[in-house]
């Protein structure tokens, strides 16, 4: 699956001239880099698809501990690939996409849905399109650690004094902490402000 140079999305750093078409991630493709792209053109540890593929095929590559098995697959916000080292995709205040080094074993992950199956469990739903069952209270807007084995690690309610990621709008690549909670509205203390932003604009860390 491809998408024009053109219309990728602005967040994926990569040239605006070039081959007219480029990998488009197989899920979550709205907000996902594929790990070609992100082999290839932001860690630079391949030169073209072909050896992506071929790192692929060696079993060399792992999203979040597991094997990529697609060098189309997609790398959502906050989750890790594993190459030479881990990398951490995140954002910068240019409101493009980034890998930093990092040494976690988890994927911060956003709570975009959840809902209540028989049996009263509750299906929590991710920013990442990942989903999981579980007792423990959860709302929508908290964010959870998942450990790659699945496991949640910690759960980190969206509530005052939280440490925050802004990923979008004006503030997008700052960090923050809760002032106020007031409905789906957030007054978050930045390091020179105070900015009020919708929940969707910003994930707990």
């Amino acid at each position: 699956m491809y998408l024009t140079r053109a219309k990728s999305s602005k967040r994926m750093p990569i040239a605006r001239k070039g081959t007219k078409y480029i990998a488009r991630a197989i899920n979550n493709s709205r907000q996902g880099i594929p790990v070609v792209i992100a082999i290839r053109d932001m860690l630079n540890l391949a030169r073209t698809a072909k050896e992506v593929n071929l790192m692929v095929k060696q079993g060399l590559l792992k999203i979040n501990g597991r094997l990529v098995r697609d060098l189309k697959e997609g790398i959502s916000l906050f989750n890790v690939i594993e190459a030479d080292k881990k990398y951490k995709l995140t954002i910068l205040k240019t409101g493009k996409f980034n890998f930093e080094e990092t040494k976690d074993d988890f994927k911060n992950c956003k709570v975009i849905g959840k809902k209540i199956l028989k049996g009263r469990k509750t299906q929590i739903n991710l920013h990442d399109g990942t989903n999981f069952l579980t007792n423990d209270k959860i709302r929508v807007g908290d964010s959870v650690h998942v450990g790659f084995d699945g496991k949640v690690k910690k759960i980190i309610p969206l509530e005052k004094s939280k440490e925050v990621f802004i990923i979008s709008g004006r503030s997008v690549g700052n960090n923050g902490k809760i002032k106020e909670v007031s409905g789906k509205m957030v007054e978050v203390q930045m390091e020179d402000r105070v900015v009020v932003l919708n929940q969707s604009h910003l994930i707990a860390i």
